[in-house]
C-alpha cells in the first residue's frame, strides 16, 4: 500500500487505474486549457505569513456553509460521470463525505441516481441542477430531490452552451464507454476497474434515463443532451428555478462582479465563484483572482464560496483568507475515488484537512473563521489591472 501524503499521490494511482477517457474527462479544460491551468497556478502566487509564539492549542477547522455545520469549509463539488470513475462512485463519495462531516453535491449528470444515493446514506446531501429548457423535467427533478430530503439546491448557471473540450471529443466520451478498437485496447489494461463495473447495475445517467421525455435508453440520451441546455437563460429564468426550492439555493458559476450582484438580488443564499474548473470559457480569469472583488461587492449580502483549482489544504486556507466562506473540491476527490473508492475519497479529505490544520497553526490562527487577508502576502495587481 503506497504512503499517501498529498493529493498528487492519489492522482498518480488514479491515472493508472481508470480508463483514459474518464481520466481525460476529469483532467481537461476547454480549448487551450489556459484557465484550467491558472486555476491552480494562481494559488501559488499567494504567499503565507508565518507567525510564531502564538498559542496553537485547541484549533478548529469547523464552520458553517449555508447554515450547515461542516468539519472544514470544503464541500464535494458536483461532478458528472462520477460513477464511471469507480463503480457506484457517487454513493461511495457521498458516504465518505457524510462520515467526514462535509457536504456532498450530487450532479444531475451522475451515474447513480438521487434515489440511489439517498438509499445508501443517512444524512441529507446537496443536489445540483443545470438550467434546462424542459420545465416538466426540471420540476420533477427538483421534486425528486425534495423527496430524497436534499439539504440544498445548487444551480449551475455557466453551462448554457457547453465549452469545447478537445480530449472528450477525441476520446468519444460516453457512459458506458463505446467499444471501439481504441477504447477496448485501453480498457484491457484497466481490469480491476472493469471487474468492479461489471458488478454494478449503475452504468447509465441514473437521473435522466427513464425520467426525461423520450430518453428510455443510452442511445436516446445524446440527442436529448444536445438540446436540453437552455440557451435563452436569463435572470427571470433563474428566479423561476429558485422558486422551485424552499431551502438554501446556491448559484454556481459566478465569475463577474455584476453577475454576483444580480445573484444576490434573485434570492440565492450563496454563490460559488467558479469557472467550471476551466471547462467553459477558456481565457477567463481564475476563480481565486476574481474572489476578492466579488466578496467586496456582495459579501455582506450573500455567502460567497469558491470552486476551481483547489488541490490542497493550503489552497482552502488561501481562499478563506481572501474572503470565501466555503470551498469545493472536484478533481481532488475524484482522484481519490478512482484510486481507491470510498477509502480514497476519505484519504483525500484527510489529506486536505491535515494540510489546512497545520498551515493554519503555522500562520498563527486557531479558528478557521479568523482567517483574513493579513494571513497572506498578496502580489500587487493580483486581481488584475485592466484597461477600462
Amino acid at each position: 500500500m503506497p504512503v499517501i501524503t498529498e493529493i498528487e499521490d492519489l492522482k498518480r494511482i488514479y491515472k493508472r487505474r481508470v480508463p483514459k477517457m474518464f481520466y481525460d474527462y476529469a483532467e481537461t479544460g476547454s480549448w487551450t486549457e489556459q484557465t484550467f491551468r491558472e486555476n491552480s497556478s494562481d494559488f501559488d502566487q499567494l504567499r503565507l505569513r508565518q507567525r510564531i509564539a502564538v498559542d496553537m492549542t485547541g484549533r478548529s477547522t469547523a464552520t458553517k456553509m449555508v447554515g450547515q455545520d461542516v468539519a472544514m469549509p470544503v464541500a464535494l463539488a458536483p461532478v458528472g460521470l462520477t460513477g464511471m470513475q469507480h463503480a457506484d462512485g457517487e454513493i461511495l463519495a457521498a458516504k465518505a463525505a457524510e462520515k467526514f462531516g462535509v457536504p456532498f453535491t450530487l450532479s444531475t449528470m451522475s451515474i447513480c441516481s438521487i434515489e440511489d444515493v439517498a438509499e445508501n446514506t443517512e444524512k441529507p446531501f446537496w443536489f445540483q441542477v443545470y438550467t434546462l429548457k424542459d420545465d416538466d423535467f426540471m420540476r420533477r427533478l427538483v421534486d425528486r430531490a425534495k423527496a430524497a430530503n436534499c439539504a440544498a439546491l445548487v444551480i449551475t448557471v455557466d453551462l448554457q452552451i457547453m465549452g469545447q473540450r478537445h480530449k472528450d471529443l477525441k476520446n468519444g466520451l460516453s457512459a458506458p464507454p463505446k467499444l471501439t478498437l481504441k477504447s477496448m485496447a485501453n480498457l484491457a489494461t484497466k481490469v480491476p476497474w472493469g471487474l468492479e463495473m461489471l458488478q454494478t447495475k449503475r452504468r447509465f445517467f441514473g437521473n435522466i434515463v427513464g425520467h426525461a421525455k423520450g430518453v428510455s435508453d443510452p442511445a436516446s440520451l445524446s440527442s436529448w443532451t444536445a438540446e436540453a441546455f437552455d440557451h435563452s437563460l436569463d435572470w427571470e429564468r433563474i428566479k423561476f428555478l429558485r422558486s422551485l426550492w424552499d431551502g438554501p439555493v446556491i448559484l454556481k458559476g459566478i465569475l463577474d462582479v455584476d453577475d454576483a450582484k444580480m445573484a444576490a438580488n434573485v434570492g440565492a443564499d450563496a454563490i460559488v465563484v467558479s469557472n467550471h474548473g476551466g471547462r467553459q470559457l477558456d481565457g477567463a480569469l481564475s476563480s481565486i483572482r476574481m474572489l476578492s472583488s466579488i466578496v467586496e461587492a456582495v459579501g455582506d449580502k450573500i455567502e460567497v464560496h469558491l470552486d476551481s483549482g483547489i488541490r490542497s489544504g493550503q489552497d482552502v486556507l488561501k481562499a478563506m483568507a481572501m474572503g470565501a466562506k466555503g470551498t469545493y473540491i472536484g478533481r481532488a476527490f475524484v482522484y481519490g475515488l478512482g484510486a481507491m473508492g470510498e477509502k480514497g475519497v476519505t484519504t483525500a479529505l484527510e489529506t486536505i484537512h491535515k494540510e489546512l490544520d497545520t498551515t493554519m497553526a503555522l500562520c498563527g490562527r486557531r479558528d478557521i473563521r479568523d482567517l483574513d487577508r493579513s494571513n497572506l502576502l498578496i502580489p500587487k495587481g493580483f486581481e488584475g489591472d485592466w484597461v477600462d
